[in-house]
């Protein structure tokens, strides 16, 4: 009967549904008969602000170990979309800004000044500026990806979602491991930790991972190589237990990354303008993505304070700490406060013409600051009521610059710069009632006040800044919400609604231009989200999870362009008022005999604007004072999202006499994810597949391994895009790498 019930309801949302599922892996020093072990486990997650599982939380949630991480070789979150449904992460022009979406809720913006629609988390402390979540990703104990709006529980608020990474905690007794990693193009990757008890009350964990080589480019002109990782990232955590009621933890972290960039490619011929002391010429367009160029003129260098015979790369550097402390104020009232402090430093040098022509190159100096402070207040004994409330504060602060060098191209370069100052205050709250023991009421509310300031903006070319009228504020002040209906009629299945409400920050379009009216503010943007979802486990050896979802979009942000009197069209982020997606995903569980576990998943999704009057570009006519443009409807055009995204994987333990052989691999497809700069640019579907192979002993503390990444060696754009016209440029994503690994732990 259970089996008819759920397949009745996953025909209902086959079309269109999303699952919640998650799949534990064994750690390095488990015992190899623990990992072969039958049966589908389950994660524990803190996703509600409250311990529970997966399958017990009802919201559309994948949750992955750090084990899997690693067995992946996932150590920065934008690898996170080749394992997780309708999650997509692209590097604005191949750099350090990353444009995540969720279920197609995504954000288009090279500059990094606006807050993203998905928010990221380290230990329950908010990055809200994008390019600071770049930073390397280890000795992490889980990732959790929240599909739909975030507010009523979390720091920041989004209309996307939200993934929160983990970290490991200090252990009771003391523990140490190194995991080393070598592979082709003369990669390494070596991570340690050590963890233990100072005292019957004090613990403390130290980690720290370092990346090197790996470049898999040179310049098609001097062969010279390109795109060697020089990354290195430290952690440590002090966790004081005063009394059974107080655990107060202090992280400090920080790191650098001094890699070069993997470079653009010429995927269309380019003929360079040749302005000034340059030469018009044709580059012929790449047919080895493994082909790159780049240059820098000595004026462009000196500027920014580089050599002229300096590849494309970076010198960023991130630290900070948080200070986490929960007590107990009485049996069932728990306070928790968090305060955070974290600072990163940007700099990046980038070819953005792939080539050594001077036509566009750039240069970003960027110096962020951020601190938050979160107080909570709950429940922390199961009964029928269950509730939390808190206030969340932020203070932002970013000063940026970024250098274009336009000399051979339009005979100038540019200087950009600003200062912004964000700050945000809200307070939340959400309340869960059971009615009956299978029928759960759940009801959440979120107030923001944000201010938003731009100061200072100039755009100057030589010793000339085009407008001085560079200051511009806006903010908000929204009511977000959630309520929900959970159903469990019998044990291990759950039914869910949800409706809820998200809304994200405006901001300002700081791009290069001698346009007063582009730093103009745009809205904010809302979305309304319904979502119905069952989580099943059928016996112990299946489980399969759906839900399927509806998104009300209203000033949906997006780029595109203004009319202004004083100089015709300008290219800016502005606001659609009406468009909807709407989609779903399935994931399914199953371990049908003991030591193999198959994963399987499968996602969807369609949006479409509804109302959205968009200026045509070749309509423009008359003179300043008196420009006028035509406008398209575009009511009823499709959103540039992808549509289907699949991921499996399959793994197989066979004991071998007091060893056991474990066999993995996995594997994802990404549909066409269309460009809003039309077809030309959009990144074609791709398939990915990557496979392990890792000995231990079962009773040991070590593992050797073999691994394989992009095993057909798929060729696939991370990005594609244009600066200036004639240069047309893609990322390309890594060839087929492949080596060695090597774990010990005790």
């Amino acid at each position: 009967m259970r089996f008819g019930f759920l397949g009745g309801c996953a025909l209902v949302a086959i079309a269109a549904s999303a699952p919640q599922i998650a799949y534990a892996q064994q750690t390095s020093a488990a015992p190899a008969s623990e990992a072969a072990a039958s049966g589908v486990d389950d994660i524990v997650v803190t996703a509600q602000r409250r311990v529970d599982t997966v399958q017990n939380t009802a919201i559309a949630l994948t949750a992955i170990t750090g084990d899997e991480l690693a067995r992946r070789g996932l150590t920065n979150v934008n690898q996170l979309q080749d394992s997780v449904p309708s999650l997509e992460v692209v590097p604005a022009f191949g750099g350090g800004q990353p444009q995540f979406r969720l279920r197609g809720v995504g954000f288009d913006d090279y500059a990094t000044n606006n807050a993203s629609t998905v928010g990221v988390y380290v230990d329950d402390v908010a990055y809200p500026v994008p390019v600071t979540t770049q930073s390397a990703l280890f000795d992490i104990e889980r990732v959790e990806v929240l599909r739909g709006p975030q507010g009523t529980l979390y720091g920041r608020n989004t209309t996307g979602g939200a993934i929160n990474f983990i970290s490991r905690k200090p252990t009771a007794q003391l523990s140490a491991g190194v995991n080393l990693e070598y592979g082709r193009y003369d990669q390494f990757k070596g991570e340690a930790f050590v963890s233990g008890p100072l005292s019957d009350t004090l613990r403390f964990r130290v980690a720290a991972i370092t990346e090197q080589g790996g470049g898999f480019q040179t310049n098609r002109t001097t062969g010279q190589s390109l795109g060697d990782a020089n990354r290195v990232s430290a952690k440590g955590t002090l966790e004081w237990k005063p009394s059974a009621t107080a655990t107060i933890s202090l992280n400090v972290h920080g790191g650098y990354d001094k890699s070069q960039l993997t470079g653009l490619y010429l995927f269309k011929d380019f003929t360079t303008h040749g302005y000034g002391l340059g030469t018009p010429g044709l580059i012929p367009a790449d047919t080895d993505t493994t082909k790159t160029g780049w240059g820098f003129s000595p004026t462009f260098a000196a500027l920014a304070g580089v050599s002229s015979s300096a590849r494309p790369s970076r010198n960023n550097v991130g630290q900070g700490g948080s200070l986490n402390a929960a007590i107990d104020l009485t049996d069932n009232v728990r306070l928790t406060s968090i305060s955070a402090y974290d600072y990163y430093r940007r700099r990046e040098l980038q070819s953005w013409d792939a080539s050594n022509a001077n036509e566009s190159e750039l240069f970003w100096k960027s110096d962020v600051y951020v601190f938050s402070q979160e107080v909570r207040l709950s429940s922390t004994q199961k009964s029928a009521l269950n509730w939390v409330a808190g206030a969340y504060y932020s203070n932002q602060v970013q000063h940026e610059g970024f250098l274009s060098d336009f000399t051979n191209s339009l005979g100038f370069i540019v200087d950009t710069h600003y200062r912004q100052k964000v700050q945000s205050i809200s307070g939340f709250g959400q309340v869960s009632y059971d009615v009956t023991p299978k029928l759960t009421l759940v009801g959440g509310l979120r107030y923001e006040h944000e201010t938003r300031k731009l100061r200072d903006f100039g755009t100057s070319i030589g010793p000339v800044t085009t407008f001085t009228n560079g200051n511009r504020d806006t903010g908000l002040d929204e009511v977000s919400g959630k309520a929900g209906l959970e159903f469990r009629p019998q044990k291990g299945l759950l039914l869910y609604a949800n409706v809820s409400r998200g809304v994200k920050s405006g901001g300002f379009t700081v791009y290069n231009s001698p346009n007063s009216n582009q730093i103009d503010p745009f809205k904010p943007e809302v979305l309304y989200a319904y979502e119905v979802g069952v989580k099943a486990d059928i016996g112990p050896k299946l489980r399969i999870d759906a839900s399927a979802f509806y998104y009300d979009y209203r000033d949906q942000q997006v780029l595109g362009t203004v009319l202004s009197q004083q100089s015709g069209l300008i290219g800016r982020i502005t606001n659609a008022p009406k468009s909807k997606i709407w989609g779903g995903e399935v994931e399914v569980v199953l371990a049908p005999v003991q030591g193999l576990k198959i994963t399987q998943s499968v996602g969807y999704k369609y949006g479409e604007y509804s109302k959205y009057e968009a200026i045509d570009p070749t309509s423009l006519a008359g003179s300043i004072g008196n420009f006028t443009a035509t406008t398209i409807d575009q009511a009823g055009k499709a959103l540039p999202i992808a549509r289907w995204s699949y991921q499996g994987s399959v793994a197989y333990t066979v004991p071998l006499g007091g060893y056991a052989l474990e066999a993995a691999g996995d594997y994802a497809f990404r549909d066409k994810l269309p460009s809003f700069l039309g077809a030309t640019y959009d990144l074609d579907k791709r398939w990915i597949a990557n496979a392990t192979l890792t000995l231990r002993p079962e009773q040991g503390n070590w593992s050797i391994g073999l691994y394989g990444r992009n095993i057909f060696n798929e060729k696939y754009d991370l990005v594609r895009n244009y600066f200036l016209p004639n240069a047309k440029v893609a990322q390309p994503g890594r060839p087929a790498t492949y080596g060695v690994q090597l774990g010990y732990h005790f």
